[in-house]
């Protein structure tokens, strides 16, 4: 049976893309794409706290977010929003506090997220996780996590997984490469998006 769940596993695990940096979503709402009715669709999400997450943005990370959450919901009632809505956590800089946000975790797992540092793509994170929990288990802890991307080497394909993304923005991100700085990054496309659109989309990236 062990062998069985093995293979069915690694079918599952090849069946998902190959390129994708950032976790695929299985109706987990993004804290900075999400309309107002979308959040106040959300358990425990009032209209004060959907105004309140709207005004926070934008979220760079979990606790970011968390931050503007607690003030309202205890940690219960968080847990159960986090199901719902969460800011993908970066599997190379979290927290032990983010990782541990993430619904259902455990303090093993966390531990099991933290030993395989670093990740250099999600497949990774897939193969090792996947050694403790079933394929299932395994595609929804991803949908919680993403693996940076290289500026100036991540295919279209892979930039395409940074949530709100368009062909048309990927085009800018590879037009003025090589980067050779982040404010290189911000100055260039800033020129399309306003400050915050930047923050967020940076947040995705790193300069290797």
């Amino acid at each position: 049976m062990r062998h069985l769940a093995t293979v069915l596993l690694a079918i599952a695990l090849a069946a998902m893309p190959l390129h994708a940096q950032v976790g695929k979503n299985q109706n987990l709402a993004d804290p900075n794409l999400a309309d107002r009715d979308t959040l106040r669709s959300l358990p425990h999400v009032n209209d004060a706290l959907a105004d309140a997450i709207v005004a926070g943005r934008p979220y760079t990370s979990a606790k970011a977010l968390n931050d503007v959450v607690a003030k309202t919901l205890s940690e219960a009632q968080r847990a159960e929003l986090y199901a719902r809505l969460f800011r993908q956590i970066d599997l190379n800089a979290a927290s032990r506090d983010e990782i541990m946000s993430i619904p259902g975790m455990t303090s093993r797992m966390a531990h099991e997220f933290e030993e395989y540092r670093p990740y250099t793509s999600l497949e990774q994170f897939r193969r090792e996780i996947g050694k403790y929990v079933d394929a299932s288990e395994v595609a929804r802890l991803e949908q919680y996590v993403f693996v940076p991307l290289k500026l100036n080497s991540a295919s279209a394909a892979d930039l395409m997984t940074i949530p709100g993304m368009t062909n048309r923005m990927v085009r800018e991100f590879e037009e003025y490469r090589p980067y050779t700085s982040i404010e290189q990054f911000r100055r260039e496309i800033g020129k399309y998006v306003d400050a915050n659109e930047v923050a967020r989309l940076e947040s995705y990236v790193v300069l290797e």
